[in-house]
């Protein structure tokens, strides 16, 4: 298998197969992801995805396989078919193909496209929201409205297939009205998604992205750990989700979480308050050991 460059998965899918049949990310100008910055997007030859493929079938089996790089279902339908369908032949007892998308990228796929998808065992698609808020969309040049993240989210739904969507806490800075505004519009682009799986990852922002430099001029201020977990607190509770499986257990978050939503969200809220509440920094995740 050849990668090039940094790869990078969800945390969920750390027992696939990962195959990069993309490099970079078709965007690539959020003011806060350092991930492909210096980096040109482009979609690998079919020919060199299959023979990667039949090198990896020989270390099988593999239940699961993850598409890299940062936004692998921008590659054309008749391609990305091709290499669902090569996956399945040459991999047996497959079950599923994970993928990440951006809502343009999704919305560029009608519903009938991403069944077709779906029924070549694409199985789960993984969306960065990051925020509800229109201005700091905007402002983190993310390339999407409010509405089209919902649009983009529905339709990965409407097709059947399991959405997975990340936000992202400390995004507005440390100005509270501002926080506020970013944590209850959240709350809404998610409760409008109705995902089945949502995350709440923690802003830790890097040397070389736009961000650090706004920082760096005194434009931006990261909130403290009790502030993000504020923020995490009201998001949570305004969102009204049917049935969501919900974390804040990254490596870059103070105060692990994981909730059945609706089901938990009072008690989470409770204990997010017991924290603030206390201020006892003993019970959050040591900065040593965050990371992104």
């Amino acid at each position: 298998m050849e990668y090039e460059g940094l790869v990078i998965r969800p945390p969920s899918e750390a027992d696939s197969l990962i195959l990069q049949a993309s490099l970079g990310c078709s965007h690539n100008r959020c003011t806060f992801c350092p991930t492909y910055k210096g980096r040109r997007f482009r979609i690998k030859d079919l020919e060199a995805i299959k023979a990667e493929i039949d090198e990896a079938a020989a270390y099988g089996p593999f239940r699961k396989v993850f598409l890299a790089d940062g936004d692998a279902l921008i590659i054309p339908q008749p391609k990305l078919k091709a290499i669902l369908e090569y996956l399945q032949e040459k991999i047996p007892g497959l079950r599923r193909v994970g993928i990440y998308g951006n809502a343009k990228s999704i919305l560029r796929k009608s519903v009938e496209d991403l069944k077709e998808l779906k029924d070549r065992k694409l199985g789960i698609v993984y969306l960065g929201v990051e925020t509800g808020d229109e201005e700091l969309l905007r402002k983190i040049q993310k390339g999407a409205t409010f509405d089209q993240m919902v649009a983009a989210g529905r339709r990965v739904k409407e097709a059947g297939i399991t959405l997975s969507v990340t936000v992202l806490l400390g995004l507005a800075g440390a100005e509270p009205g501002k926080a506020r505004q970013h944590a209850l519009e959240t709350a809404r682009v998610l409760s409008a998604i109705d995902p089945d799986f949502a995350s709440a990852l923690t802003l830790m922002v890097v040397p070389g992205t736009p961000l650090y430099e706004e920082m760096r001029a005194g434009r931006f201020q990261v909130p403290s750990p009790f502030q993000l977990l504020e923020e995490l607190g009201t998001m949570i509770a305004n969102t009204n989700f049917s049935r969501c499986y919900f974390t804040s257990n990254h490596a870059s978050n103070y105060l692990p979480i994981k909730a059945r939503m609706p089901r938990d969200k009072d008690a989470v809220v409770r204990l997010i308050q017991q924290v603030v509440s206390s201020h006892d920094s003993s019970r959050l995740r040591p900065e040593f050991l965050r990371g992104l």
